[in-house]
Order: C-alpha cells, then sequence, then structure tokens
C-alpha cells in the first residue's frame, strides 16, 4: 500500500469534480474498456490493483488513507453515493478502510502512475500475437504493429481484423490493370508486388533507431501516424550527442591542458639543452685542438720510429733483446700502475664503509631508543596502577613451557609523575618453585629520570591481582611490603635494565586459570594483571 503524502488541497468541493481536474493520458483512456483482460508479464502488485473495480489503476488517485483509486472509479463512487442519497453529507468512504475520500485528501500519484505505465504486458490477442510491450506502448501496438489489429474501411463501415482482410484479398480480389503499365491486369491486391509498389524503403528516422521497413506507401503512413514516437527518438539522438560533445569538448580541454604542460616542459628542456650545446661547441674546439696536436706528435713519432729502426738495424740482435726487455718493463709498470688504482679505490671504499657503518649503528640505536621510548609511552601509567592485558594467552604459555621466552615483561609504569619507575613480569608457567604448577607474578624497580629525587630504599605497598573477567569480581590479590635491607629495593643502577625482581613465584595454581563457577581469569584467550603500588606520603 503506497504511503499517503500529506498534500496542501484546494479548497473543498466535490470530489469528481477535484478528480476531473486530471486529464488521464491518451493511453490510460483506450485502455479502459480491456482494462480487466490485460495478462502482465510479472504478477501484478496489490498496491496497483483498483480496491473498486479490481483492475489495473488507470490514472491513479491517492486518497489520504494511503489507497489508490483509478480516476473513473472514484468518480462513479461520488456519482453513486449522489444517486442513493438526496445530501450526501458523510461523503464517500474507501472500500478498503472506510477512511472518508475528501477533495483535500485526494490528489493525482504520478510517481505510481510511471510504474504502472512502465508495466509489461501481453498483447490483448495473446496468445494469437505473442508481443509483450510496456502499458503505456500497448495502444500503441493495437493500432500501428499487431497483426490482428483492426484496418478501419470506408463509408464508416465498422473496422475488420487485418488478417480477415488479407484472408478475404487472396480469395475474392477482381482483377485489375495495373497502374503501373507493368501486366495487362491482375488481382487487385497483387498491385503492390508491382516493383513500385513493393519497393521495400526505411523509415527516414533510421538513422535515429526506428527499425520500420515496408513499401513507401506504408512508410509514408507509418511516418504520419508515429510522429510523437519518432520525436522521442530523435530527442534521444540529440540528448545522446549532446553526451557525446560535453565528452570531447571535457577530452578537449583535457588535451589542451596536456599541451600546455608539454609546452612549459619543452620550454625548461630547451633551457637546460642551450648550454650543453654551448659546452659541446667548446668541446668540439678542444677536441680539434688535440688532434692537431696528436698528429704533430705522430709525426714526431714516425720520425723516431725511422731512427730507431735505423739504430736496431746498426744494434741488431742486442736492439731485440732490449726491444723485449722494454715491452716486458711497459707491462711491469702497467701492471703496478692497475694495481695502485685498485689499491687507492679499496682505500676509498673502506673509508665509505666504514662512515656508512657508523652512520648504520647509530641510527639503529637511535631508532631503538625511539622504539622503547614510545612503547613506554604508549602504555604509560603515572598514578601508580598498572592494567595490563596478555593476549594470545595459549600460544605463550606454551611457547613458554618449551623454554622461549621464559616470562613476559609489562610496559614501566611509574608511582607519580616524578616517581618510581616499575614494570611487572609474569611466567605463565612458573618459576621457581612455582614452575609448572603456578603462575608467577612479579615487580620489578627500573632506573628512572627522578630517581636522583626519591627516598630510598623503596618502602611502598604493592598489590598484585589477576583479574576475574566473569563479572564476579572474584580477583585473586596479594601484597607485599619492601624488605629495605633488600638490595631489589634499593637505587637501581643507572646503566642496568633494573633491580632483581619481586613477588610471589606460587601467585595461581595453573588449575585455577580454567574457568569456574565464580571466577574467570582467562577469557577470549586473555588474562589481565593488575599492579597498584601504595602512593601514600609520596610527593604527588
Amino acid at each position: 500500500m503506497a504511503t499517503p503524502r500529506p498534500e496542501s488541497g484546494p479548497p473543498p468541493g466535490d470530489v469528481a469534480r477535484r478528480c476531473a481536474e486530471s486529464a488521464m493520458s491518451s493511453w490510460e483512456s483506450a485502455l479502459t474498456s480491456v482494462q480487466h483482460s490485460l495478462k502482465f508479464v510479472s504478477p501484478l502488485r496489490e498496491e496497483f490493483v483498483c480496491p473498486v473495480c479490481g483492475g489495473v489503476v488507470l490514472n491513479p488517485q491517492q486518497n489520504s488513507c494511503g489507497h489508490i483509486f483509478c480516476f473513473l472509479c472514484l468518480r462513479a463512487l461520488r456519482l453513486r453515493l449522489c444517486f442513493r442519497e438526496s445530501s450526501p453529507a458523510s461523503g464517500p468512504v474507501c472500500p478498503v478502510d472506510g477512511a472518508a475520500i475528501t477533495p483535500a485528501g485526494v490528489f493525482q500519484d504520478n510517481c505510481c502512475k510511471r510504474e504502472i505505465s512502465g508495466l509489461e504486458v501481453y498483447c490483448v490477442n495473446f496468445p494469437a500475437c505473442a508481443s509483450v510491450v510496456t502499458l503505456r506502448r500497448l495502444q500503441e501496438h493495437l493500432a500501428d504493429t499487431c497483426p490482428l489489429r483492426g484496418e478501419p474501411r470506408p463509408h464508416r463501415q465498422p473496422p475488420q481484423r487485418l488478417t480477415f482482410i488479407q484472408d478475404r484479398v487472396q480469395s475474392s480480389c477482381l482483377q485489375v490493370d495495373c497502374p503501373e503499365s507493368c501486366s495487362p491486369k491482375a488481382p487487385r491486391h497483387k498491385l503492390e508486388s508491382c516493383p513500385e509498389q513493393v519497393e521495400q524503403v526505411d523509415c527516414s528516422y533510421k538513422k535515429f533507431g526506428c527499425s520500420v521497413q515496408d513499401t513507401r506507401g506504408r512508410v509514408k503512413l507509418h511516418e504520419d501516424a508515429a510522429v510523437h514516437r519518432h520525436m522521442l527518438l530523435v530527442l534521444r539522438s540529440n540528448t545522446h550527442l549532446e553526451q557525446q560533445v560535453e565528452g570531447l569538448r571535457e577530452e578537449a580541454l583535457l588535451m589542451q591542458q596536456e599541451v600546455q604542460t608539454d609546452g612549459l616542459l619543452l620550454a625548461g628542456l630547451q633551457k637546460t639543452i642551450r648550454p650543453l650545446l654551448q659546452q659541446k661547441d667548446g668541446r668540439e674546439l678542444t677536441v680539434s685542438a688535440a688532434q692537431r696536436t696528436l698528429g704533430r706528435q705522430e709525426d714526431v713519432l714516425s720520425t723516431v720510429r725511422l731512427d730507431v729502426q735505423q739504430v736496431s738495424r746498426g744494434l741488431g740482435a742486442g736492439l731485440q733483446e732490449l726491444e723485449e726487455l722494454r715491452k716486458s718493463v711497459d707491462a711491469v709498470i702497467q701492471e703496478v700502475s692497475a694495481a695502485e688504482a685498485l689499491r687507492r679505490h679499496l682505500g676509498t671504499l673502506e673509508e665509505d664503509l666504514k662512515q656508512h657503518s657508523g652512520l648504520l649503528d647509530l641510527h639503529a640505536a637511535q631508532l631503538g631508543g625511539n622504539e622503547r621510548h614510545l612503547r613506554e609511552l604508549g602504555g604509560a601509567s603515572f598514578d601508580g596502577r598498572l592494567i595490563w592485558k596478555i593476549d594470545d594467552f595459549t600460544n605463550r604459555r606454551e611457547a613458554e613451557v618449551r623454554g622461549r621466552p621464559p616470562c613476559l615483561s609489562s610496559v614501566p609504569f611509574h608511582a607519580g609523575t616524578c616517581g618510581y619507575k616499575l614494570a611487572s613480569r609474569v611466567y605463565l608457567n612458573g618459576d621457581g618453585e612455582g614452575r609448572g604448577t603456578h603462575l608467577s607474578l612479579y615487580v620489578v624497580l627500573m632506573p628512572g629520570d627522578f630517581d636522583a629525587l626519591l627516598p630510598w630504599p623503596f618502602r611502598q605497598t604493592v598489590s598484585l591481582s589477576l583479574l576475574d573477567q566473569s563479572g564476579a569480581a572474584n580477583h585473586r590479590s596479594l601484597s607485599f611490603r619492601p624488605d629495605p635491607s633488600s638490595k631489589s629495593f634499593g637505587r637501581p643502577a643507572a646503566e642496568s635494565a633494573g633491580n632483581v625482581a619481586v613477588g610471589f613465584s606460587c601467585f595461581l595454581p595453573l588449575g585455577e586459570l580454567e574457568p569456574r563457577h565464580n571466577a574467570e581469569y582467562v577469557k577470549d584467550d586473555a588474562l589481565f594483571v593488575k599492579v597498584k603500588v601504595d602512593t601514600a606520603g609520596l610527593d604527588p
């Protein structure tokens, strides 16, 4: 059922007059005669059925109660009431829920009308005609394309079905002369087989999407009858062209921007290439001078070579031996030069390697410090309390059973803004006397930034708790007071990781970690540890 829409209606008046202000579409008026015999492809939704006539709603009018009526049914409902009562003071009512039908509460539901017009329906001549069209196009189909449509006849005779006319033409058509003089005589209906008559032509709106192809006469009739459809095709094509033009315009703007960008890039390249070309010209001059010098040196070398040849012929075998020695010396000199160059290069590489190694070590140390500092800040607490969540309890405990890692450590926390720095440690499989039987829980004093301002040894009471996650608050807690004589509570050395941990090696039997009716310490594979330091007597 459609939701009633609040409308500011016209002044009160007759319902029929109020409905009559909404004109019915031509296709709706034409379908009133076949309204109750229509066969829809999909089942008709309940809100599209008129509660008065039981057929599909034509020209839907919605009442304030949300029900939708045919325009004609609503008018007939009012007229019947007028005929039954001389003064209908109560007015018509909705036949579904008895709601009053008033002029102010009735309006034309164009949204519903648009949905109904798009419903697919079989031709009224189904199954002889199996065409499926929208409700809006049904009358157009019956008038233009249905093979069982009624064709008009002259002299005001009632129309007859096209198939009947075709059968009659085939069986009792008179012999007449062809107006195109293509044969002596022929049946009247075969005149259309004349080449001039039967030539198949396309509708002139084919380029806009019309697929009709028939004889010239029929195409002309089609064009005269389907003006509205052709205008819709032209509008659709024009809209498509406008979208294409808009797309081309956007592409042109993008290409123009690319051209401008390429122009700027080209100008930059020209500025870069210009000094390179100047350098090229200068280097070409240098090369030319070097080539001239080389030519002179080659001339001198040729002269020396001739002199050497003359001396060689004079010296004979001694010169040959000297030449071999000279070649050997040259080869040794080249090898020594190459070795010296490699040595210098290796020295440079070693210096670079040492420098880079030092930088990497420095960065690694700095990064480790930053990571450690960030971890401490992320879970930092300055009120002497720590709530530590240990995730993945099962896997961590199994790993501890296998010996890796031996324990888990929490992030540091502080007993005051400038107070003692502490951390908690837990052995999920036990430690010392409780190894394999109990969960061990400790606390450890760590070197802090304000240790020089704090009283030593550490004397504050420490409470260790395992939190119950069942909601019953049955937490397991143990406390201890520090022994001033123990080194574990003295001031930690600045270079150390912390003092010896102090706590309870047999804090809780491992069997009690399993869920029980009064406490549940492990839930969703997570364990919560709480550490509380009594800050009484400490400066805030």
